[in-house]
């Protein structure tokens, strides 16, 4: 979730450093803090709120230092105060530090220092550690972070600078990301490598527990015991200057990007002579897909949304067994990982804790994994045996748009890849593939009536309860739609299988409670409208998102939104449709409601701890 970026080279550190800064934005965070090295003395300034404000006070203070650390801080250990606000240092301001993660036996090691007489000024679990470091720093830094390696528990990416020591950063990891640039005589540090990008490719990452000296001409990297020898990295992907060009916010111009962004998906991955899906830049060597007698999905968030909707498709045209998993739950199962499992893991970032330690177990279980990620050189991308790249572009906005309409394109070819090597015929696959090419027109026929859902959503923007309903495809496209009118609106909205309203949900169904009801799954449409006319007779107020040529629909609800989709020979293909309508209508209803839309409160864009 946080942000770490440091710098140290003949540049400004300080300026560079707040740049770096910005570019990590996008993993969410509610205040920020630098710390420098300047004439042997740590300097450092905090402060609640965006960059900017942490930018104006420390260009006032016209620091003149080679080296400087700095972080966005996501509140996980005490309140939002500018003492809690990263950096941290020990008693003695001899070292500062940045950390991102948790540190699970922080009480422990506290209740231990101050009975060795050590004061803490903050509530996080970060101020731990510098004293720890402190405590054990007898002139050698490196045997000081070794010993405080060895006693810390939990997940972190952490850099640090020592006034005895004003040529260098510290860095170590342990379970969360952590990457060096290596530049010409200069050096940087950044939880997300494409923040340095522009100056320079070569990246060494950090893996479990280790440590590493960085200085503007070397970089020496160390387990807790001895030294190591670390390969750099040369960092792929497109390094482009992102701005939000002529949107009001990042969120909406990515809705507007996935015209685009779904033909990157399906670009050079389909032979439509052979009515199948190709994958150019994966080998399938170690993956026998002929072999698969089972397939789990792991993943989060939209990214698990995205994932239960492949689960309905690949049992629908491959005609195999999912088991889709949440991995915060599923890493604290035993799971039964039997012969002939494929593992597909999703995650836009590459960076989600919980997706990371699943793959982990069920790859020591023996299975294997195959990824869908948005970022080279991301932790998930380098630990799958394979991955599949979202080629989506860089997803600025805290709630995910684009990154999900792009997995679904991208899962829908793997499962015409994976039904074409079993029972699908050719024909059917051209088919399949026939509508998925016209995905971007269906998407853009939605963007074009961006102004009458704005109308709609003004007539809604007052309500803060909903509920989405859908049956088949549009049950997991339901939670996929009330996620994003949580994540950016702040209203209570709950996805639910239409067919489970009567079971207790129907209580809460009133004038108060609107319905937005997807309804442009044609196998299960008149069953759908049966369940419209239950929340009908208790005065519940419907908005209606279903397919041109539906008939009948009118008469039960107050408002609908139509899109274009083929005759429904397969039913993934209305659920990106449909979920561009969802995303434009929480946007807007965000809008009204003057939320933070591209930040929004409490939400982090990559999350990094459990």
């Amino acid at each position: 979730m946080c942000g770490i970026f440091g710098y140290l080279g003949k540049r400004n550190s300080a300026q560079i450093t707040i740049e770096g800064l910005k570019k990590l934005e996008y993993r969410g965070y509610d205040s920020a803090g630098i710390a420098a090295v300047q004439n042997n003395e740590i300097v450092f300034c905090k402060e609640v709120g965006k960059v900017s404000i942490l930018g104006t006070a420390v260009e006032k203070l016209d620091w003149k230092a080679d080296v400087a650390i700095a972080q966005t801080r996501w509140a996980t250990h005490g309140k939002v105060t500018k003492n809690n606000a990263h950096p941290h240092l020990d008693a003695y301001h001899s070292l500062a530090l940045v950390h991102n993660g948790i540190i699970e036996n922080h009480d422990i090691l506290r209740g231990r220092l101050k009975k060795e007489g050590v004061s803490f000024l903050s509530d996080t679990d970060t101020e731990v550690i510098a004293h720890l470091i402190s405590f054990f720093y007898k002139g050698n830094l490196l045997q000081a972070v070794q010993q405080a390696v060895s006693e810390i528990k939990g997940a972190y990416a952490i850099a640090l600078v020592h006034r005895d020591f004003p040529d260098q950063i510290i860095a170590f990891a342990h379970e969360a990301p952590l990457a060096i640039g290596i530049g010409n005589q200069e050096a940087f540090v950044s939880s997300d490598p494409h923040a340095f990008a522009f100056y320079t490719r070569q990246v060494i990452y950090l893996n479990n527990s280790e440590i590493a000296i960085i200085k503007a001409n070397s970089q020496q990297v160390y387990s807790t015991s001895e030294q190591i020898d670390k390969q750099q990295t040369l960092l792929v992907g497109d390094c482009e200057e992102i701005s939000k060009g002529n949107f009001a916010h990042y969120t909406l111009k990515e809705i507007y990007e996935q015209p685009q962004t779904i033909r990157n998906a399906l670009l050079s991955r389909f032979l439509m002579e052979y009515g199948t899906a190709i994958f150019e830049e994966i080998s399938f060597d170690d993956i026998d897909l002929t072999a698969v007698e089972r397939i789990l999905i792991l993943a989060c968030g939209t990214s698990w949304h995205a994932g239960y909707v492949a689960a309905y498709m690949l049992e629908e045209i491959a005609r195999i067994p999912v088991q889709t998993e949440i991995s915060s739950e599923f890493r604290y199962k035993n799971p039964i990982v039997l012969p002939g499992t494929f593992v597909i893991a999703i995650s836009q970032s590459g960076e989600t804790a919980d997706t990371i330690a699943a793959i982990r177990e069920v790859k020591a279980k023996g299975a294997k994994v195959l990824a869908l990620c948005n970022v080279q050189g991301s932790t998930i991308a380098r630990e799958a045996d394979q991955t599949i790249f979202l080629k989506a572009g860089p997803e600025i906005g805290v709630c995910s748009t684009k990154a999900f309409t792009s997995q679904i394109t991208v899962l829908s070819l793997l499962s015409l890849l994976m039904a074409r090597m079993r029972h699908m015929s050719k024909v059917e696959g051209q088919e399949f593939l026939k509508q998925l090419i016209k995905l971007p027109e269906y998407v853009q026929e939605v963007l074009d009536q961006s102004s009458h859902i704005e109308k709609i959503a003004h007539k809604y923007a007052h309500y803060n309860h909903f509920f989405f309903i859908g049956r088949g495809y549009m049950y997991p496209t339901s939670l996929e739609g009330a996620l994003k009118l949580k994540e950016i609106s702040y209203i209570n909205a709950n996805g639910y299988p239409a067919g489970e309203i009567k079971h207790g949900p129907i209580a809460l169904i009133g004038e108060e409670c609107p319905t937005v009801a997807l309804c442009a799954d044609r196998t299960t449409y008149q069953k759908l409208l049966s369940n419209l006319m239950e929340i009908k007779a208790r005065n519940g107020l419907i908005l209606a998102i279903a397919a041109k040529g539906n008939t009948g629909i009118e008469e039960i609800v107050d408002d609908v939104i139509y899109v274009s989709i083929p005759d429904q020979e397969f039913g993934i293909i209305p659920v990106i449709p449909v979920s561009v309508v969802t995303q434009l209508l929480a946007y807007y209803i965000a809008k009204i409601r003057g939320s933070d839309i591209d930040h929004p409160r409490n939400l982090a864009k990559s999350v990094t701890v459990e």
